[in-house]
């Protein structure tokens, strides 16, 4: 490839990624803007929650003052705001701490999760998928057709309380509770990867039928290809094109997801934190929490954006 062409194709790259990245921007604002006013109109007075409900309306107003909540709605939201932008939280009503330091503690085993939760569901998915596409309609399929099914039907929690019931408080082939070791994540994330698997292996059957049924295909054939060659060679490195966006996509919706099977399996993760928040109406751990996961899924989607069109040159950028 020419100099130029070369030069014309990263610039073409770069003004696709800026346009994201202030995509991403534009949504972390506004998704920060809704949460704000949202929480303002819940039921509840944090400063009766931090003060005791035998506490003297003095005191409640000085705690009020005290975080800021007496004032106007604009000023306290200019003041949130800014203190976003620097990636300031604020300041935990409840414990004291900084927002932001709660969440960096808590986000490595909810992002160990996720993940593993992705692996589980990629592992699963994409051979059951890849095997449906390539014997259609036999019995092959109809099980990888099955399990999608049943996939998308069971909810995660439930899914979560059975493999406790089997594998933890019958054969103890796993612990109950607690952290720290990958067998602690083993459980949850099955429970969280299991319906993501569902969705990637009905995506990866349908891409890997409509590859194996372009022209492409029927001209390696001819050219004497073999079929194990034409199938796993040529068809499935494009059939998994749309599995790498969707599964970004989905590992962005895994970090929320693991409040609930965080809750199931007691793991000290950012879902068991915010739901505390919630418990205690802590509004800078709420606010800093949704608008957390919020940057951190509009981040994967970025990468994501950015990985297929490298991968697949013939995307247009622009």
């Amino acid at each position: 490839m020419p100099a130029a062409a070369r030069a014309a194709q990263r610039m073409r790259l770069l003004t696709f990624a800026l346009k994201r990245l202030g995509r991403l921007l534009l949504t972390v604002l506004l998704i920060s803007t809704i949460i704000f006013f949202v929480i303002r109109v819940i039921p509840g007075d944090p400063a009766l929650v931090i003060a005791g409900l035998d506490a003297s309306p003095e005191n409640v107003a000085a705690i009020r003052a005290k975080i800021g909540t007496d004032q106007p709605l604009t000023v306290q939201y200019i003041r949130w705001l800014a203190s976003v932008v620097r990636f300031d939280f604020g300041t935990s009503l409840s414990t004291g701490q900084p927002v932001t330091q709660m969440i960096i503690e808590r986000f490595p085993l909810t992002l160990s999760l996720a993940l593993l939760g992705m692996v589980v569901a990629l592992v699963l998915a994409i051979p059951l998928g890849i095997v449906s596409a390539v014997r259609r309609w036999s019995v092959w399929d109809y099980l990888g057709m099955l399990f999608s099914q049943v996939g998308m039907a069971v909810p995660g929690f439930w899914l979560g309380i059975l493999l406790l019931l089997l594998l933890a408080v019958k054969v103890h082939w796993f612990p109950l509770f607690g952290s720290g070791t990958l067998k602690h994540l083993v459980l949850p994330a099955v429970a969280l990867g299991f319906a993501r698997a569902a969705v990637l292996l009905r995506l990866t059957r349908a891409s890997m039928v409509e590859e194996l049924s372009r022209e492409y295909v029927v001209t390696a054939r001819a050219k004497g290809l073999t079929e194990r060659m034409v199938k796993y060679k040529h068809a499935l490195k494009n059939a998994l094109l749309p599995v790498v966006t969707v599964a970004g996509i989905q590992l962005g919706y895994m970090l929320g997801g693991a409040v609930i099977i965080e809750q199931v399996f007691s793991l000290p993760g950012l879902g068991r934190l915010f739901l505390t928040g919630v418990y205690q109406r802590d509004f800078p751990l709420i606010q800093g929490g949704i608008v957390f996961i919020a940057l951190a899924f509009s981040l994967i989607n970025f990468a994501v954006d950015i990985l297929y069109s490298v991968l697949n040159p013939k995307i247009r950028i622009g």
